[in-house]
């Protein structure tokens, strides 16, 4: 007989394995489905403070590795496949990937978000080493060094501040010539004497030997370039790459709700426009995308997609 699970969990990131430790742990035949390595955008995040209970080996990997032996011991199964087709309207739900076809009752989406790049050379080696996507994470790593935030929307400011309450200086750099943020938020950091300003400027390359060690900005008006060094007795200096998230739901266009940039609706019970479905963290619009948040997210939409099968499928 074709193999019909109880629910299909997209992605193996924080939230998708939460669902799955509360789904197996409910005796459901649970799939996860992620299309690399488990673990998200955490498993860059070489320390991890503000979870809840991560005093040893406070680090991503290692949070992921034992969420996923959580995982694995209640008899969740995971595979390795790219989604490239869903069929989420009927009442036992179709995924297809490059590997295969799988069928469930239910289906939870945690395929989760990632940031957007500034796509200079040394960007990606440096991250997690002085270069950062999330203030809330990793401020406190850079308490009296300078740090250099990029962006100049809501979420780089309002971030900026509070980075501000860590850093010895903060200084804004921005692609334009005035900040596109809400003038609440402007008044603020004009206002901060931590924050200083840097306009029209790009980031042309990050360099560094195992750790950010200076930084090439680049004048978009006058294609002047200037260079960005260390203070000698900090040897580096944060930067904080802050120009917005991409959430990873092209997949879901037309079929789930989703707000202007992407991101899924889901109420507080993480129930979809689409009975059955459940979205879980970093990929449904909220106000804080953090693993504290993605797990709860998890956890409820297991507890509801168990609620949804026994209300639905059971006799």
């Amino acid at each position: 007989m074709e193999k019909i699970y109880d629910v299909i969990i997209i992605g193996a990131g924080p939230a998708g394995l939460s669902a799955g430790l509360y789904a197996g742990r409910a005796k459901m035949d649970t799939l996860i489905l992620e299309k690399e390595k488990a673990g998200g955008q955490i498993v860059t995040t070489e320390e991890l403070e503000n979870y809840p209970g991560s005093i040893v080996d406070p680090t991503g990997p290692k949070l992921i590795g034992r969420m996923l032996e959580q995982v694995d011991s209640f008899g969740v199964e995971r595979k390795i496949d790219e989604i490239t087709e869903i069929d989420l309207d009927r009442k036992i739900k179709v995924v297809k990937g490059s590997k295969g076809e799988y069928k469930a009752k239910s289906i939870i989406v945690a395929a989760g978000a990632k940031p957007r790049l500034l796509g200079a050379p040394g960007e990606k080696e440096l991250t997690g080493k002085g270069v950062s996507y999330c203030a809330t994470c990793d401020a406190a790593f850079f308490e009296d060094f300078d740090v250099y935030v990029i962006g100049g929307g809501d979420t780089a400011v309002e971030e900026g501040l509070f980075i501000s309450k860590f850093a010895r200086k903060v200084t804004i750099v921005h692609r334009r010539d005035e900040l596109r943020a809400a003038k609440s938020i402007q008044e603020k950091a004009f206002k901060n004497d931590k924050i200083e300003f840097i306009w029209d400027s790009e980031v042309k390359e990050i360099n560094g030997d195992g750790i950010v060690e200076s930084m090439i900005l680049r004048n978009r008006k006058t294609g002047e370039e200037t260079e960005i060094v260390a203070n000698e007795d900090d040897g580096t200096f944060g930067v904080f790459v802050l120009v917005g998230y991409i959430p990873e739901s092209n997949l879901f266009k037309g079929v789930l709700d989703m707000d202007d940039t992407g991101y899924l609706l889901g109420n507080e019970n993480m129930h979809t426009n689409i009975d059955g479905v459940f979205v879980a963290g970093d990929i449904r619009q909220k106000s804080l995308r953090q693993v504290v948040t993605a797990t709860a997210d998890g956890a409820i939409a297991a507890i509801q997609a168990e609620k949804y099968i026994g209300d639905n499928f059971e006799e």
